[in-house]
């Protein structure tokens, strides 16, 4: 089915509603010969959270200059491990299997799934052997994300003040699977983490996290390793507000940026380097920006793992961290210099892009204000 206007009366979505498992595909651009986008599994994932996703990828490709429909499956279930988990997935995998083979929707991992998840899917269009990698026991598209969102926080803090993490902190919201990534390259390249988050609660040390540690409890505890690291453990929304960082990593769901949390951010924040799509509502774009706070396009930030799928199948692990670190600073040292902010400047190139291929472009992805 089509869903008319879902944002402001412009185009149309088309929702693609799966019959094997509870949840629904939805194409931004139906009619595009390919569209692609991750697969999220949640209890509470919503269509409209996926069509924003969903538009976020179109803006995502079109600022790499690919001629690729965004889309975005969402699933409603336990991403915890288990049996049941297992054979969602496989129920899942197996109808759109169809779609997959025939290029219409291409997908891979986003929040609650991984890259194993979509074998049978690999099959026919195999991924790159890199992003099936485990590097350090971080697999390796997780890592490509967070190393892309770092690169990108690098060149914007160069461009402010004239260099780049070598001393700077950073505040991550989320730390899963993508928020460790972008911890460990924070790390190596001189700067700190000096607060995490995950559902179960925020931490935060003005002189640094142990980021080994914690990535370590992670990996036995989950969402609760911050509440074992051995320091006083704050409500996940507080970040935002009790923080103050050089850097803030929004990493979870969309619309964690309105209004409130742009006019409440600590004085000390200089950018924001967004993990997760869509996390800025128009409202909170606008107070960042009055604010002198560089907000970062989500799009271009995150866009590692794109490039990684889209790199030559015997690409190593190397060459695409180079790949993505040179298209990812490159754009958003682009974007730095327009006129109305490194967003627009973003939105601005992939609209443009899309006049050229598809025709009038959809509105930018923006969550609605609260």
């Amino acid at each position: 089915m089509a869903l008319k206007g879902l944002f402001d009366g412009r185009g149309d979505l088309e929702i693609v509603e799966l019959e094997s498992v509870p949840g629904y595909v939805v194409f931004d651009l139906p009619g595009a010969d390919v569209s692609a986008g991750g697969t999220r599994l949640a209890p509470d994932v919503s269509v409209a959270e996926v069509a924003l996703l969903a538009r976020a990828m179109t803006y995502k490709f079109a600022a790499l200059s690919a001629q690729v429909g965004g889309a975005k499956a969402g699933l409603r279930g336990d991403p915890a491990p288990s049996p049941g988990r297992d054979a969602l997935m496989a129920r899942y995998c197996a109808e759109i299997g169809p779609l997959a083979a025939a290029g219409r929707f291409l997908t891979g991992p986003d929040m609650g799934t991984a890259e194993e998840d979509f074998a049978p899917l690999r099959e026919r269009r195999a991924a790159p052997g890199a992003m099936g990698a485990v590097i350090g026991g971080v697999p390796f598209e997780d890592l490509l994300t967070g190393y892309g969102v770092t690169a990108a926080a690098d060149a914007a803090l160069s461009a402010r003040s004239g260099w780049g993490w070598e001393g700077r902190s950073v505040a991550i919201e989320g730390f899963g699977k993508v928020g460790g990534g972008v911890a460990r390259e924070v790390t190596r390249r001189g700067g700190r983490v000096v607060a995490v988050s995950t559902v179960a609660g925020y931490i935060a040390d003005p002189a640094g996290l142990d980021v080994e540690v914690l990535l370590a409890l992670r990996r036995v505890h989950g969402d609760a390793c911050v509440s074992r690291y051995g320091r006083p453990c704050g409500a996940p929304g507080e970040l935002f507000t009790a923080v103050s960082a050089d850097v803030v990593v929004p990493g979870t769901r969309p619309g964690v940026i309105g209004a409130r949390e742009a006019e409440q951010l600590p004085e000390g924040v200089q950018v924001i380097a967004p993990a997760a799509n869509v996390p800025y509502t128009a409202a909170g774009a606008a107070g960042l920006r009055q604010r002198g706070i560089v907000a970062l396009p989500d799009f271009v930030c995150n866009a590692g793992a794109v490039i990684g799928y889209r790199s030559a199948a015997d690409a190593t692990p190397g060459e695409i961290l180079a790949a993505v670190d040179e298209v990812i600073t490159g754009l958003i040292r682009e974007a730095l210099s327009h006129p109305g902010g490194p967003l627009a400047g973003a939105c601005e190139r992939a609209a443009g892009f899309l006049r050229g291929w598809w025709g009038e472009p959809p509105p930018p992805p923006f969550a609605p204000d609260r």
